[in-house]
């Protein structure tokens, strides 16, 4: 079979593009050949996280990789059959552990058995979702597809070395549910972690909260606010990190994330991790800017007809929309509600994949 032919400078022009097409020849067994791989970036071509993810995916599926090399900007895979069971990878750089999740759990939940994936590199790191972000609000965003796993942290890592452990478990599924969340959110409560860990005093962990709390309740009013403070031990390597959730009446969770760096006061972290949850409240949206792309290839995939109601589409959303629609033919559709502020809905009618190694 030929390969279908992917532009990965489409778009957001990034790891994207990457991701979901490797997960989707995987699962429709469709060898696929990418070129311009991140062209939109200051460094073009494969970094050490998609190259892990790329080789991961080529032996979940006893298949075969051509281009895989750091800074390749052009690569053909050939997946066979999705195997699962127990794996090993090992980034050896601050390269993010929740992006290569993003690759291989879709593929490990149309494996023959459960899979156990042991992982090193960053768990709180730059341009990508922190490790909490993804086992809390995405999680709980999963689950309503059907989706059963879980990512232990063993130890977290940080820039530049990493040296972070994550084992991530995912039970196969038969085939995904469809889900409907195209309602407005009534707030309930804010939740979260603020941490240091290294040398960093636990009295930044502490502005963050603070500066965070401020900031929610002069936005949104007396609602309940509770962010758990603390040193974090088990840890490679000096962070800080803030890791917001808020809960609405239906149980839907939005996030907000705050990064702690050099020369980056701790007040404003917690700011910028308050402004990006408030966002999304103020829209009374059911999902965030960071889960709207990540829930792209599960509506494709699952049964029927999902919509979800969201802020203004990102340009990862998009480009998720695209790959997905050309290799899986299913189509999606973007509602503008005409709200202010902006919100839409994203529906498509799902291709109802089966797994048929169950």
């Amino acid at each position: 079979m030929e390969p279908v032919v992917i532009d990965g400078s489409m778009l957001e022009g990034g790891g994207q593009t990457l991701r979901i097409s490797s997960a989707l020849s995987a699962i429709l067994g469709v060898p696929i050949r990418i070129h311009s791989i991140r062209a939109g970036r200051s460094t073009p071509g494969l970094r050490p996280q998609h190259l892990t993810g790329l080789n991961l995916i080529k032996d979940l599926t006893n298949g075969s990789l051509e281009g895989g090399n750091i800074g390749s900007t052009e690569i053909t895979l050939r997946p066979s059959q999705i195997s699962g069971g127990e794996f090993s990878v090992d980034t050896k750089t601050a390269g993010s552990i929740t992006l290569i999740v993003q690759a291989i759990l879709p593929c490990l939940l149309f494996a023959g058995k459960k899979s156990v994936i042991k992982m090193k590199g960053g768990t709180n790191v730059e341009m990508s979702p922190p490790l909490d972000y993804f086992t809390d609000v995405f999680s709980s965003v999963a689950k309503r597809f059907g989706i059963s796993f879980s990512c232990k942290l063993i130890k977290r890592g940080f820039y530049p070395k990493g040296c972070g452990e994550v084992d991530l478990t995912v039970e196969p599924v038969k085939r995904l549910s469809c889900v409907t969340l195209d309602q407005p959110q009534t707030l309930k409560c804010v939740n979260g972690v603020s941490f240091v860990a290294g040398t960093i005093p636990i009295r930044v962990a502490n502005e963050m909260a603070h500066s965070a709390t401020l900031k929610i309740h002069d936005s949104l009013g007396n609602i309940p606010v509770n962010i758990h403070q603390f040193k974090e031990n088990k840890a490679f390597g000096n962070g800080a990190a803030l890791i917001l959730s808020c809960e609405t009446a239906d149980g839907m969770l939005l996030g907000g994330t705050g990064l702690g760096k050099p020369r980056n006061a701790a007040n404003q972290v917690g700011q910028e991790a308050a402004d990006e949850l408030i966002e999304s409240c103020f829209r009374k949206v059911c999902l965030d800017q960071y889960a709207q792309d990540q829930v792209i290839i599960f509506m494709a995939l699952a049964e029927g007809i999902s919509k979800v109601l969201v802020g203004p589409p990102t340009l990862h959303t998009r480009t998720a929309i695209h790959v997905t629609s050309q290799l899986t033919g299913v189509k999606f559709d973007i509602i503008d509600l005409k709200t202010q502020p902006e919100t839409f809905i994203i529906e498509c009618k799902g291709m109802g994949f089966v797994n048929t190694r169950l």
